[in-house]
């Protein structure tokens, strides 16, 4: 082919010259520097984050991408797949750790695969059996697994150990009771009683408070009241030790309610016992209102040891209440 002139010390074809000229038709030689500019500088990016412990923030990103793709995933994963895709992915990273190339892919690839599988994991460790239509009438017999006092009833949790009667979808494991006040038995024990149940309530309006969701993560799968008296019966077993422990712990926090009640007198001392042990029985009507109506409620409903409430004085220094 015919030569048309030299570039840069090499013969040109009248095709190479041509598209030559196209290029510097579209892209002028200043933009032509500064996307040569802009490409180096992306280079040097890329080589500052591959550096030795440079790519160690990207870990969380990997796992929360794969949080996301379970999210989007059209139907519930397989447990025993992706815990096998984590693992097989982990082994090969274990296996590639002195590629500098593979060894970065496969490893977030690997972290993907753990995001994804520790959510499908948590799905299977909360899934529960929850109630969808009201039922009346039921035999329900368990144990006593959280037992709390409020100002007109008081409330526990049962663990299901046998639910019975009309009307009854599928039997949930937990379950919340309305009790008469007073009437509630001590943590683990094994009662009998008649009950009416409900399915957990959904949201009263768009964006407001969902009391099925908070009762899903629980595992209380209904709530409901008593129908008649509580009967203390035997057992059909021990308790497990999940029911020990919640005994140990309801009675630690007996023994300081009784501690801080007897230290303080009056709302004073059901005050703080409810900001510590979260029982606030003790707390009269007219305080608990009182609290309710000036916004401080909340004080009392994320009561526990872990919170300090205070405020500051006149010179700005920190005081507790």
């Amino acid at each position: 082919m015919a030569r048309w002139g030299r570039a840069g010390g090499r013969a040109e074809t009248f095709d190479a010259a041509a598209r030559r000229r196209r290029v510097e038709i579209l892209w002028p030689g200043r933009l032509r520097r500064a996307a040569g500019n802009a490409a180096e500088r992306i280079r040097r990016w890329l080589i500052a984050e591959v550096a030795p412990g440079r790519l160690m923030p990207w870990l969380p990103v990997a796992f929360g991408v794969g949080i996301v793709l379970y999210f989007t995933a059209e139907q519930e994963p397989a447990l025993a797949a992706v815990l096998g895709l984590a693992a097989a992915l982990i082994l090969v990273a274990v296996l590639t750790r002195k590629r500098p190339v593979a060894f970065p892919v496969v490893l977030a690839l690997a972290v993907m695969a753990a995001g994804l599988a520790v959510s499908t994991l948590r799905s299977a460790r909360v899934a529960h059996p929850v109630l969808h239509h009201p039922a009346w009438n039921l035999t329900l017999a368990g144990w006593i697994e959280v037992r709390e006092e409020r100002e007109k009833s008081d409330r526990v949790v049962i663990k299901v150990h046998r639910l019975e009667g009309r009307r009854l979808d599928q039997a949930p494991d937990r379950v919340r009771v309305a009790v008469r006040k007073g009437t509630a038995p001590p943590v683990a024990s094994f009662v009998e009683l008649k009950v009416r149940l409900n399915p957990p309530l959904a949201p009263l309006r768009p964006g407001s408070y969902d009391f099925a969701r908070d009762f899903y993560f629980q595992g209380i799968g209904a709530s409901g009241f008593a129908l008649g008296p509580i009967r203390n019966v035997d057992a059909p077993g021990p308790p497990s030790a999940w029911l020990k422990y919640a005994t140990w712990i309801d009675g630690i926090r007996s023994a300081i309610d009784g501690r801080i009640r007897a230290s303080l007198g009056g709302d004073r001392g059901a005050i703080a016992s409810a900001l510590i042990t979260g029982k606030r029985d003790a707390i009269s009507a007219p305080v608990n209102d009182a609290m309710f109506i000036s916004g401080l409620g909340h004080v009392l409903s994320i009561s526990g040891y872990h919170m300090v409430v205070s405020h500051k004085n006149t010179q700005g220094s920190t005081k507790p209440l």
